[in-house]
């Protein structure tokens, strides 16, 4: 197996916005050998973060143009390459690693797999996908737990449910990787990671209603699961319900020391003492250890809170609220994905050469 065209889809992985950092280990070479088979990886690694046509791609490997689109489409339907069809012609750019081509291997990870990327996360890669910003996720409060004349419009999932026509639901892939590792904590359900199109189109294996996607919403909030989407105003297709000990990026806070690898929603949580029992129910429903008991009393610790609300949800005496932050230091997602992605290039140190990512 050629190692060369592996470290050269690494580093074409690491120049995107997302990034796939090199590790001391170079854990990455093996991982990447394990889901690409090396003539995908050949062709893969010329591929941008711009959407391109075939032809400018095969003309930039030096093959032919009727091979290179066959191949680029059979890459589309493995999840590593991304598809766009602008003024009646196919483009083609590379998935970045998360989100992306990680989460295109729920159907065929294994044992092996698995134990790769959890030494990768851990041997740096994990710090340099999470650490830059704007971060790639963000927390969306759970209903109800803020003053509706608070509620950020790109904060209202509800709204967007509301106005979307097809939702599916698939199994969260970071459950799946911990059961296959061995290693989960928890007893959350496998199957409710969401995803939403305003746009109609055939049915598809997954396929819920409305009123299902709903439900699950509202079930992971009683269960005690965070929301999070994509780290942007407009274009969010998905709703991820995650758990501290399993989610890739909350553990970024609870295991890897990363404190904004999720975007905190503007919010953060009070507890009343006068109100506060000590149940414990919000020390046991908070994801990131935000809350925890200090001299007999329960506090919130407003630096670790993330503002998901779910410690306001559960709790039996109204004693938690969510309380907006103030207007400096409300932070806005970016635009849309192509404004998150100039940033992150900029924050990252990277400039684009030409209009290539």
């Amino acid at each position: 197996m050629n190692d060369e065209v592996y470290e050269q889809l690494a580093d074409a992985l690491n120049r995107l916005p997302n990034a796939f950092p090199r590790t001391p280990s170079n854990i990455e070479i093996p991982m990447l050998q394990k889901i690409f088979f090396e003539d995908e990886a050949a062709l893969a690694c010329h591929l941008t973060g711009t959407m391109e046509t075939a032809d400018v791609i095969a003309e930039r490997t030096g093959l032919e143009i009727d091979g290179v689109k066959k191949r680029l489409i059979a890459l589309v339907k493995r999840g590593f390459v991304w598809l766009s069809k602008e003024e009646g012609k196919l483009r083609f750019r590379l998935a970045p690693f998360i989100v992306g081509i990680f989460e295109a291997q729920l159907e065929s990870m294994d044992h092996e797999f698995v134990h790769l990327y959890e030494e990768y996360m851990a041997d740096g890669g994990a710090v340099g996908i999470m650490k830059p910003q704007p971060a790639i996720h963000r927390v969306v409060p759970a209903k109800g737990a803020v003053k509706t004349e608070w509620i950020l419009p790109y904060d209202d999932v509800r709204a967007l449910f509301i106005a979307a026509k097809t939702f599916s639901v698939r199994d969260c892939i970071c459950r799946v990787q911990q059961d296959l590792l061995g290693q989960r904590k928890c007893d959350f359900p496998l199957k409710n990671c969401l995803s939403f199109s305003s746009i109609d189109r055939p049915s598809r294996p997954g396929d819920i209603t409305k009123e299902q996607a709903l439900a699950i919403l509202d079930k992971t909030e009683d269960l005690g699961l965070v929301h999070t989407v994509s780290n942007v105003i407009k274009g969010i297709f998905y709703v991820c319900n995650c758990c501290g000990c399993c989610c890739g990026i909350l553990r970024g806070i609870t295991e890897w020391g990363i404190e904004e690898s999720v975007a905190a929603a503007n919010y953060f949580a009070v507890i009343d003492p006068d109100e506060c029992t000590e149940c414990g129910i919000c020390i046991e429903r908070c994801q990131v250890h935000a809350i925890s008991e200090k001299d007999g009393k329960t506090v919130a610790e407003r630096k670790k809170c993330i503002g998901c609300g779910l410690c306001v949800t559960g709790c039996p005496n109204d004693a938690v609220r969510l309380q907006k932050k103030p207007d400096a230091e409300i932070i806005h997602p970016p635009d849309d994905f192509a404004a998150w992605e100039r940033e992150r290039l900029q924050n990252r140190g990277l400039e684009k050469r030409g209009d290539k990512i």
